[in-house]
């Protein structure tokens, strides 16, 4: 058992503090539900009994992570709840209550703390910036600044849904040629380890000059056999090194211009990044943001470095009092024609966040379409390299079986 303390209000909206003593948090709301009384926040003011339960809380809270689908949820819910007439406070805690995930849990206990010390919502957001990005910061702000919070928490979640499917998406059709190739490799090494020294045993007996084919294998599966562990480990650090030297400032520029200039990839990756763009600033700017700071935030959320280089230009440009379509339609070699047009179009109506989220349907539908037409072409291209494995194999094999015919002839 612990003691609890939580702060919330009775029948008649009179703000009551109780202090029990319950197994968990979740006791706690059930015996404020039978006293009549809502709860607001809830602070522990002991340890259980039988262990420490402040640490494995805290162990659970580290362990764990907030995902996007649940965010998303939780932003839904949370704007469906506002609407219905709820409290911040008020919907907040039901979504601690409803959440089984640690992590969530003692992120919103804070925010309610906070709230009800007096701090704004998109303040106490801020304090989880792992959770929160700057987009949701943003939006939040917008809509407590123009009394339509409910308004921009759905807005928000909407925007979050498409991204998240959108990742979705180019991540799964990488999934499938990611497999296969992994396979394949694993594959190659347990044959080179266990077959091929005993059919390559009887080529080395023999006396007589060897393909070239062959002895590449040869000497490949010795070396695997001879230095398994040393080859595994090598194996096992060049993907750690090829990891870490995409996470380094040269390893993302030069990562982020290989993309958008490789065959089909390449117009994946532009159209992406064109959806991705459109529909953050045509959230934001719906949501009341100003416009530099729409592009600034939409800066951080795309991931390209050159993307990320167009967006810091127009935002110095917008702020010298150039119009936004214009960077967009001087950079056609990253974002397609339609965008800078699209934009245009938009300012002279003066309904650049309707056309930015008519182009980021278009261009989502686009990038949906063309992840499934992907598999078709990548299959092909994986059938060619599994054909030329595999003859490879045979030629290294079968060449010197002609040779010891020949000798026998």
């Amino acid at each position: 058992m612990a003691t609890f303390t939580y702060t919330g209000e009775d029948r008649e909206g009179n703000k009551v503090t109780n202090t029990v003593e319950a197994e968990d948090r979740f006791a706690v709301y059930a015996i404020a539900r039978n006293q009549g009384h809502t709860v607001a926040s809830i602070d522990t003011k002991g340890k259980r009994r039988l262990g420490g339960s402040w640490n494995m809380e805290r162990l659970n809270y580290m362990m764990s992570r907030v995902k996007e689908d649940e965010l998303v949820m939780v932003t839904r819910n949370l704007g469906s709840m506002l609407v219905a007439g709820l409290t911040i406070t008020r919907a907040l805690s039901v979504v601690e209550r409803q959440s089984s995930n640690p992590r969530l849990q003692g992120v919103v206990k804070r925010i309610i703390e906070r709230i009800n010390q007096g701090d704004p919502f998109n303040e106490t957001l801020k304090e989880f910036p792992e959770t929160f990005n700057n987009l949701y910061v943003a939006m939040v702000r917008a809509g407590e600044e123009s009394g339509n919070l409910a308004e921009s928490l759905k807005t928000l979640a909407i925007q979050m849904e498409r991204a998240s499917n959108l990742k979705k998406k180019v991540k799964g059709a990488m999934i499938y040629p990611a497999i296969v190739v992994t396979v394949m490799v694993v594959i190659g090494i347990l044959m080179m380890i266990y077959v091929m020294p005993q059919i390559t045993g009887v080529f080395k007996g023999m006396d007589k000059e060897l393909p070239a084919t062959t002895k590449i294998l040869i000497g490949v599966s010795d070396f695997l056999v001879n230095y398994t562990v040393l080859a595994l480990g090598g194996l096992v650090g060049l993907v750690l090194g090829f990891v870490y030297a995409l996470r380094t400032k040269w390893g993302k520029i030069a990562s982020s211009w290989i993309v958008v200039r490789l065959p089909v990839i390449g117009n994946l990756a532009k159209e992406t990044n064109a959806a991705r763009t459109a529909r953050t600033l045509s959230s934001l700017l719906n949501s009341g943001v100003d416009v530099i700071r729409s592009i600034t935030i939409t800066e951080e959320v795309l991931q390209n470095v050159f993307y990320k280089e167009v967006l810091q230009d127009a935002a110095k440009r917008v702020e010298k009092g150039t119009a936004l379509s214009e960077t967009f339609i001087e950079r056609k070699d990253l974002y397609p024609i339609l965008v800078g047009e699209m934009i245009l179009v938009g300012e002279e109506t003066g309904q650049i966040a309707g056309m930015l989220g008519e182009l980021a349907i278009f261009y989502e539908t686009e990038v949906e379409r063309k992840t499934k037409d992907l598999s078709t072409i990548v299959e092909p291209i994986l059938m060619v390299v599994i054909g030329a494995t595999v003859g490879f194999f045979a030629l290294a094999l079968i060449a010197p079986i002609y040779s010891i015919s020949d000798g026998l002839k």
